[in-house]
């Protein structure tokens, strides 16, 4: 206990000033930001922000005199920061010894350019720290009472993507078709009348439904439940982003276990505006 105790003290006493620390920040809902990313966020002297990290979040708990930056994405509006650039951000900030804090939407490890920034600041040799975050699979699961999982369900999930569907072959679809798993997508919403009719041409279950969340655990939440054959005709607006898609038997559960009362979509929770500096 005594050597545990120790370390706590020293580690806390560490000077994060020439430190970048990359952090999820969760899928929306600003409580669900873990203890240590939000004391990271209460402290640091420069925040690169995602496109999906709660505004009311970054508003709340930054210093005022923080530098905000917003390095998001979203391609559907011709927003789009450079990966580049934001290595770039990170290294530059840090060698003004700055304590800069990564921040980023979800989680930082999955579908996620995690990757890239680690590579870069290996290289510029810049001391960094990494913090997971709630990804908008678990929120999503959790803010809709569908489980990932569940007896009699789905014995496993799966987190996949369709943005490009190049990389997709057709064995690929016919075990998609096939799995008892749970399936979640991401960034995959504009092609989901693709998807459901390419898992209708390999035969998929059709007890197995699909769900379409928006906004996941926002006070702009929006779900949508179809079966396969609905898919054939129904238009979906997905002016409203993050879309996430929940696939299997387990979307079934929906209407039992929901407990959030939804409202219409009208709105865009993470179009609030920041004062940040825009990059892009």
């Amino acid at each position: 206990m005594i050597k545990q105790g120790l370390f706590y003290l020293l580690y806390n006493m560490k000077n994060y000033n020439g430190t970048v620390i990359i952090a999820g920040a969760g899928p929306g809902d600003p409580d669900l930001i873990s203890v240590k990313a939000l004391k990271h966020l209460q402290q640091a002297d420069v925040i690169l922000i995602d496109r999906l990290v709660s505004p009311e979040l970054v508003k709340e708990n930054a210093k005022t005199d923080a530098e905000i930056v917003y390095v998001g994405k979203q391609c559907s509006k011709g927003i789009h920061t450079p990966q580049s650039l934001i290595n770039e951000l990170m290294v530059k900030y840090a060698q003004e010894n700055k304590y800069v804090l990564r921040l980023k939407g979800g989680d930082v490890s999955l579908f996620s350019n995690v990757l890239d920034e680690l590579e870069y600041l290996q290289e510029a040799n810049i001391p960094h720290e990494i913090i997971p975050g709630i990804s908008a699979a678990f929120g999503a699961a959790a803010y809709t009472g569908i489980p990932l999982t569940a007896r009699g369900f789905s014995r496993g999930v799966r987190f996949l993507t369709i943005h490009n569907l190049d990389f997709v072959d057709s064995k690929q679809w016919e075990e998609w078709a096939t799995t008892e798993d749970t399936l979640v997508f991401y960034m995959s919403g504009q092609k989901i009348n693709t998807l459901a009719q390419l898992l209708l041409q390999n035969n998929i279950d059709l007890d197995k439904k699909i769900a379409v969340i928006q906004q996941a655990t926002t006070p702009e939440q929006h779900t949508q439940i179809f079966d396969f054959k609905q898919l054939e005709e129904e238009t979906i607006d997905f002016s409203y982003v993050p879309t996430l898609l929940i696939v299997g038997k387990v979307v079934n559960l929906y209407d039992k276990n929901k407990w959030i009362l939804e409202k219409a979509l009208t709105a865009s929770y993470f179009d609030q505006p920041i004062n940040t500096a825009s990059l892009c």
